[in-house]
């Protein structure tokens, strides 16, 4: 099948608009709670009923998809996403916002892993990375889009719900006009209650700890360091520079990794990106130049993500690669929030600088585990 085939383009565009809304959506969400005067940490329990809601959103997308299809479940996951977004209207006291936005969490985690999923069961050993490479560019672009959004419209509440509603539907309607469905090379999708048995496989251990070290990484990166740039006396403004030059970085590196993931096979791409991870933290530790420092990081520590994600697809037969797919994002959520908060706790305890001695540390645990003798796998060279 070609790599560029209808299916794989209306899910890409459909994912555009979805990532735009979500991006949207968590940026003002914390601020408007803020203007209602809750205390900071009814703002951050209605964060993480959000990331809670992913989790939920994960562990049954494997049955969803498997009772309804890709298309039926993408459908659905707007249309929750959706629903609870115009919920937000009811009222914005702290109960019915926890719930609202847990329910919103559960969309969106449906929605991801039906999109991966996808795009994985159309995909070939040959070509995944480049799949792959092509959905981080075009979720860190709706999200790019999505902050740039957020500087230029109203931020009132009722002013933006109708129009982000609008946007999540819209984003239904390239799937209408086509059926999307596992590539002939496969059978059906996996069955529901696979999700654990993906998680003890020993051959797909190096690609399930990759999600989990990525997710701790872009996790931290995220959440902290904004916190960074602002501790060292940069503004706003300037604070927004630096991060979009991050999350560039890794919008420019997902293409050119993704191929030589394709070309020389996973194992020697993920010591590389592992390597530069390690590089680039270790240089921000040594103060030196912040805009080479930065965006070495991003570039490697932003690609880990969906070249893990292609190693460990790679070690189960077609009909798994849904459930394969739900253990990748569930190890990369747990990752998101686990590293963060011990990383904060890090940060407040002892330096600032513990940020990035936690990313080079758990980079070298990974690498370590990389320059090991690894289990016989799939390693794919394509044909010049």
């Amino acid at each position: 099948m070609s790599t560029w085939s209808r299916p794989v383009l209306v899910l890409l565009c459909g994912l555009l608009l979805l990532t735009v809304s979500i991006a949207v959506l968590n940026t003002l969400v914390p601020l408007w709670l803020t203007h209602d005067a809750l205390p900071t940490w009814q703002v951050g329990m209605v964060s993480s009923s959000y990331y809670c809601g992913n989790l939920l959103g994960t562990l049954i997308a494997g049955w969803v998809i498997k009772r309804y299809g890709f298309n039926r479940s993408y459908y659905l996951a707007s249309l929750v996403f959706a629903l609870a977004t115009l919920a937000l209207a009811l009222g914005t006291g702290f109960w019915s916002w926890t719930l609202w936005r847990f329910v919103a969490g559960i969309g969106c985690a449906l929605i991801w892993v039906v999109v991966e999923s996808a795009l994985l069961c159309n995909g070939t050993l040959r070509n995944r990375g480049r799949l792959l490479a092509a959905y981080m560019i075009i979720y860190y672009i709706g999200t790019v889009i999505g902050q740039l959004l957020v500087s230029k419209v109203s931020t009132e509440l009722m002013h933006v719900l109708p129009w982000v509603s609008s946007v999540i539907l819209a984003a239904v309607l390239p799937l209408v006009f086509c059926r999307v469905t596992a590539s002939q090379e496969g059978g059906e999708e996996a069955p529901a209650g696979r999700l654990w048995s993906m998680l003890r496989r020993r051959n797909a251990r190096l690609g399930i700890n990759g999600c989990i070290i990525s997710g701790i990484v872009l996790g931290s990166l995220y959440g902290l360091m904004p916190l960074y740039l602002s501790h060292q006396g940069m503004s706003d403004s300037t604070v927004g520079y630096w991060m979009a030059l991050l999350v560039s970085a890794g919008i420019i590196g997902q293409w050119p990794i993704g191929r030589l993931a394709d070309r020389y096979g996973r194992l020697l791409v993920l010591r590389v990106q592992v390597f530069v991870v390690i590089l680039g933290a270790l240089a921000m530790l040594s103060n030196a130049a912040m805009a080479p420092a930065l965006f070495i990081l991003g570039c490697a520590g932003f690609t880990l993500y969906p070249v893990a994600m292609s190693w460990a697809c790679e070690t189960v037969a077609h009909h798994e690669l849904v459930a394969m797919n739900q253990a990748l994002l569930l190890s990369y959520t747990v990752g998101s929030l686990v590293g963060p908060t011990m990383t904060s706790m890090l940060m407040q305890s002892y330096s600032d600088r513990l940020l990035f001695v936690m990313i080079a540390g758990v980079a070298m645990v990974y690498l370590v585990m990389l320059l090991r003798k690894a289990d016989h796998h799939a390693n794919p060279v394509a044909h010049a």
